[in-house]
């Protein structure tokens, strides 16, 4: 699973990352209310772990915002307020479960992959329109835009930006993008996809303070809300 932590009390995600990681999962941790928003709404996450009380987002406005941006993914609430009008407004708001503080993380664990386990279960279309950050492509369009200015690619750059879209916040293989991208079973020994990357990179990031396209040193590329380590 793909876990985000959004808890502003830095020992508490702490010891939650080290612990979901150590259960085989993937954890990212985000510090405020906005900064939690906003990776919410660009990332990839299978569940989300929220805690009510946050700082310049609370947690219930941040999961009503996700809700109505047609966000569905699942919300785990923790909080200190456990009283039952407390939980009524926590599910109300848009969570799917919520636990009062203290808690068990054995108990926390089980309750994550039930919400995962039940997204997965569920019917779903494959997306036509994938957006990280300001940047949105349209499957069905074929319209591409950051920050509400239409940016203008050639064919294979808007498959290139599609695939690496579609698995955002994941590393994309030179192997990948050759076989997807464009439809080699065998490595034609060019710098074909340096090429375009370095073309997409121009268009999408140039004159834009966060760049979203990033290098992954021994690796391949990844689009991605931030730079992380080993990230050019």
């Amino acid at each position: 699973m793909r876990i985000l932590i959004i808890e502003d009390d830095r020992e508490a995600a702490s010891y939650l990352v080290k612990a979901f990681r150590e259960a085989g999962h993937v954890a990212d941790h985000a510090a405020d209310g906005l900064d939690g928003y906003a990776m919410a709404e660009a990332g990839d996450y299978d569940v989300l772990v929220v805690d009510r009380m946050l700082p310049k987002l609370d947690g219930l406005s941040l999961i009503r915002s996700l809700r109505e941006q047609k966000i569905e993914t699942p919300v785990l609430i923790l909080s200190a307020l456990g009283q039952v009008d407390d939980r009524v407004k926590g599910l109300r708001a848009g969570g799917d479960d919520y636990l009062p503080k203290p808690y068990a993380f054995s108990e926390l664990l089980a309750r994550v992959e039930v919400l995962s386990r039940r997204r997965a279960a569920a019917p779903s279309a494959e997306a036509t329109v994938y957006r990280i950050a300001d940047l949105e492509l349209d499957r069905l369009s074929h319209r591409v835009t950051r920050s509400g200015q239409e940016i203008v690619l050639q064919p294979r750059e808007f498959r290139l930006l599609e695939y690496l879209m579609k698995n955002a916040n994941q590393v994309v293989t030179r192997t990948m993008l050759l076989e997807h991208v464009w439809d080699y079973h065998f490595d034609p020994q060019t710098n074909v996809i340096d090429v375009h990357v370095s073309r997409l990179r121009a268009k999408i990031d140039k004159g834009f303070d966060k760049p979203l396209i990033h290098t992954i040193r021994g690796a391949g590329y990844t689009v991605r809300v931030g730079q992380g380590e080993g990230e050019e």
